[in-house]
């Protein structure tokens, strides 16, 4: 641990601003004389006491409920004070000021001039959930869901974070984790005795272990990415020519008028965002500029920056209006954008086709580019949303009948890729006619490691560094 790992500290552990109930905490080593000191009596561990919380001279700052968890047995797994007072903002910085003023002793009508919490400091930012996993009490991956189950933006993104924070994840990464170890422990063992290493692997079913990991770590995967979706959300972005029913897209998709519409083309010169939820996971739609040549500098940069938004898009709207598909100029403009699209997309990023204004031209039924999903519907009336919708889903590769999912981050999908490269290199290893049993070895190390990384064995300080400090104070 860091010097600083061993302060006391302190924060106010609500969000900013007004509420019923505020409260301030404090974690440390060897509270209970600062308990003391601050209210001038001890309490008794995990009682809720109802008291005056006094200043220096005695007189109470505000009265509300304390609570003392000796450690071990406290969220940070050092002993933990809280006081919980009336949530004005006020109020909550006194008795933190206060807590800070008693550590050192200062003198006064219920203090003592002796110091005895001399080091006492402000908490950084998710300092308190960094102290749990130091000291034990979670893992990396159940303490970054605290963070997800705080920023969850659906119901069911709670739920899975939820899921996580409890172990479920963490406990699949173990499995992995278990299985790895035994099998380096008997790739290992073997390279002490080179001359029966081909025989003791292949009657200790070596391969068939291998491939039972495999199709653990793929079964993981599968939960993860869906457990990334409901974390992170589809980047869903709407692109086409002026005036084609982009922004009336966007406001149906929303159910609220966000964008402006008027039949004047280039009303868009930037983009406009929403995120909406569609069966629990987050869809965040983007309206941009129509596509086109333009002299204008203000919607030349907005075209720039729809071509920005496109580029990191998890799925593209490609919107046509079917009023006019016997337009040349307009179809040619349509080609034009679909061959910059297939340029510029990264591989894998889908494209569906929408084709608009079907209230207008029931009639006509277009054609779709090869490998583009299709839907034909009307943003004016809602016909077909609901089938662009699941397309999204479909697209972005959600299984609605998925259970028991846990929340990921990208870091852990990419952590889960690099062990399944490892395992196949393994697995080539294995495969081959004289396996070499130390690169074997190391294959699997690595796969470990990756595993570790997920549930902080092997993290990094700065990796821990960046995850922590992206948590709220007094978190």
């Amino acid at each position: 641990m860091l010097a600083r790992h061993h302060d006391p500290i302190a924060a106010i552990a609500t969000a900013p601003g007004r509420g019923a109930v505020g409260i301030v905490r404090v974690s440390g080593h060897g509270l209970a004389p600062f308990v003391q000191a601050l209210l001038g009596r001890a309490l008794r561990p995990r009682e809720a006491h109802y008291l005056p919380f006094p200043d220096a001279q005695g007189q109470p700052i505000d009265r509300g409920l304390a609570l003392f968890f000796p450690a071990p047995h406290s969220y940070t797994g050092e002993d933990v004070l809280e006081l919980q007072a009336h949530g004005g903002p006020v109020v909550l910085q006194l008795l933190l000021a206060r807590c800070l003023e008693a550590a050192q002793g200062t003198a006064g009508a219920a203090g003592t001039a002796a110091s005895v919490l001399p080091h006492l400091r402000l908490a950084a930012p998710g300092e308190f959930t960094e102290r749990a996993f130091l000291n034990g009490k979670i893992d990396l991956a159940q303490a970054e869901a605290i963070a997800d189950l705080i920023d969850a933006s659906t119901a069911a993104a709670a739920r899975s974070a939820g899921r996580s924070l409890s172990g479920a994840f963490s406990e699949e990464i173990h499995g992995l984790r278990d299985a790895l170890v035994h099998l380096r422990m008997l790739v290992e063992a073997t390279l002490d005795f080179p001359e029966e290493e081909i025989d003791f692997l292949r009657k200790a079913d070596a391969r068939g272990q291998l491939s039972k990991l495999q199709h653990m770590l793929a079964t993981v995967m599968q939960r993860a990415q869906q457990g990334a979706l409901l974390r992170e959300g589809i980047k869903a972005v709407i692109a086409g020519q002026p005036n084609a029913g982009k922004s009336s897209l966007l406001n149906a998709l929303a159910g609220a008028e966000l964008a402006i519409v008027t039949p004047i083309a280039g009303t868009t010169r930037d983009k406009v965002q929403q995120t909406i939820q569609i069966e629990g996971v987050p869809l965040h739609v983007i309206d941009t500029a129509g596509l086109r040549d333009s002299s204008d500098e203000v919607e030349k940069i907005g075209i720039a920056r729809a071509w920005e938004e496109i580029a990191a898009a998890d799925a593209v709207l490609f919107l046509h209006d079917l009023t006019r598909q016997n337009q040349p100029d307009y179809v040619a403009a349509d080609a034009a954008i679909a061959h910059t699209l297939a340029e510029r997309l990264p591989p894998g990023v889908p494209v569906i086709d929408v084709w608009n204004k079907t209230d207008a031209a029931p009639g006509v039924q277009p054609g779709s580019a090869p490998g583009h999903e299709a839907v034909r519907l009307s943003a004016r009336t809602g016909e077909g949303l609901d089938t662009l919708r699941h397309l999204l889903l479909e697209a972005a590769g959600w299984q609605p009948a998925a259970e028991g999912l846990y929340i990921a981050r990208a870091r852990h999908t990419e952590a889960l890729r690099a062990v399944d490269a490892h395992l196949m290199e393994a697995a080539a290893q294995l495969e081959s006619s004289g396996p070499a049993l130390d690169l074997l070895a190391e294959e699997l190390r690595l796969a470990q490691n990756a595993l570790g990384a997920i549930t902080g064995e092997f993290g990094a300080d700065d990796l821990l560094g960046v995850i922590f400090s992206s948590f709220c104070i007094g978190k």
